[in-house]
């Protein structure tokens, strides 16, 4: 490990002047307007977009794919080698303790759903002792495609944030400079429709479980409108509407239905989500589904998580290694690297083939499946079937 250090960064997120989102409902236009700020040749605008990812992931379906698909990332455990290919317990431990580590990995992943992450490492005393802690800067603030950093997203003041000189040790960025705006860019859409589905199938059900109440009486005399508006209040809480007796109301006829039409445009989004997120739909298709589908899908799965697990750790050898380094945190010649997932039900299926034959090592069972081994069980000849056949069993 190098010397610890206890200088700052230059703390940008701490200039990031926070801004109050409106939250007026989203609709097609207004992605639209967002896609042609963030794609301009000149000046490009990008917290109009991710104000509006922050919006959509508040749909739990979209969330959890969101999440399924990243905790497996962040969950799999790492290790960190030495140039020679053998892994360093002392640093593999230590960093796996460490909080920046889990942030730096998230800021990697989120690249792929939000295009890009500028973030910041700085020390924080913890119990009176630096802890080296990593932010991502808000990406309302940043322009990936200039690089430039606004500490007010809705003014033109601006600093070219990869000409300072903490750029590529206190601050380091992840994600494309030039490409497209990420997963999410696709979701948005499928979320702004079940958002109108949702709430016309509510409005639906309002009518068709709870009718409104229609009275008729002389208008013109504000007793008996006051008896009326008594007695439907009275009645109960639906909704109740007062009309002359010269006047008549009728519903418009329309379209019989109970609620068919919205239900099928919700799970068409969400298919669509989790085809967006996951590359499948996993375990949603109750109708449908079966167990080669589940098994099917959940192997799609996993190969993006492998490819997300590739991301990673080609972003620590170009970046986040180089950094920690630069801070003293790292020695040079070090790797961060994953170990090949393996399928612990077939390894264990052919480890208890080959223990027919071969001798395997207790440790080794132990440290992979986690069984204790205390020692070989021996057979017990009495309880082994056999056939006595004597010489006249045939006669």
């Amino acid at each position: 490990m190098g010397a610890t250090l206890t200088k700052k960064g230059t703390g940008y997120i701490q200039n990031i002047v926070p801004k109050t989102v409106s939250q007026t409902r989203q609709d097609i236009k207004s992605y639209t307007n967002a896609q042609n700020s963030a794609q301009l040749e000149e000046n490009p605008k990008f917290f109009p977009i991710q104000n509006l990812y922050d919006n959509i992931l508040r749909d739990l379906h979209l969330q959890s794919q969101v999440n399924n698909r990243m905790l497996k990332s962040l969950s799999r455990p790492f290790s960190i080698k030495n140039a020679d290919g053998k892994t360093n317990d002392e640093l593999t431990t230590l960093l796996q303790d460490k909080g920046f580590v889990f942030q730096v990995n998230k800021a990697i992943l989120e690249t792929i759903f939000r295009r890009h992450s500028l973030g910041e490492f700085s020390y924080k005393l913890v119990n009176n002792e630096p802890v080296l802690n990593f932010d991502c800067i808000p990406r309302q603030n940043v322009d990936p495609v200039t690089g430039y950093l606004y500490n007010d997203y809705t003014d033109d003041k601006k600093i070219k944030y990869r000409e300072q000189k903490e750029y590529g040790s206190w601050l380091i960025e992840f994600g494309e400079k030039n490409t497209t705006l990420g997963l999410l860019d696709g979701c948005v859409p499928m979320v702004l429709f079940k958002r109108f589905a949702g709430s016309c199938w509510s409005e639906l059900c309002e009518i068709y479980g709870i009718p409104p109440r229609v009275m008729k009486t002389n208008t013109q005399d504000k007793v008996m409108v006051n008896r009326a508006k008594q007695m439907m209040q009275d009645m109960g809480s639906a909704a109740y509407f007062i009309i002359d007796d010269s006047e008549s109301f009728e519903f418009a006829k329309g379209v019989n239905t109970n609620g068919d039409v919205y239900k099928n445009l919700l799970q068409f989004c969400n298919n669509e989500l989790s085809m967006g997120i996951s590359g499948t739909v996993v375990g949603q298709d109750t109708k449908n589904g079966s167990n080669g589908k589940e098994k099917t899908s959940i192997g799609i799965l996993d190969d993006l998580v492998d490819s997300d697990l590739s991301l990673i750790e080609q972003c620590w050898r170009d970046t986040v290694i180089p950094a920690l380094q630069a801070l003293g945190i790292l020695p040079p010649g070090v790797m961060y690297k994953y170990d090949a997932t393996e399928d612990l039900e077939v390894l264990w299926k052919m480890v208890t083939e080959a223990a027919n034959f071969l001798e395997v090592d207790p440790k080794w069972v132990e440290t992979k499946f986690g069984i204790k081994v205390i020692g070989t069980k021996k057979s017990d000849p009495a309880t082994k079937l056999s056939l006595n056949l004597g010489e006249d069993f045939f006669v």
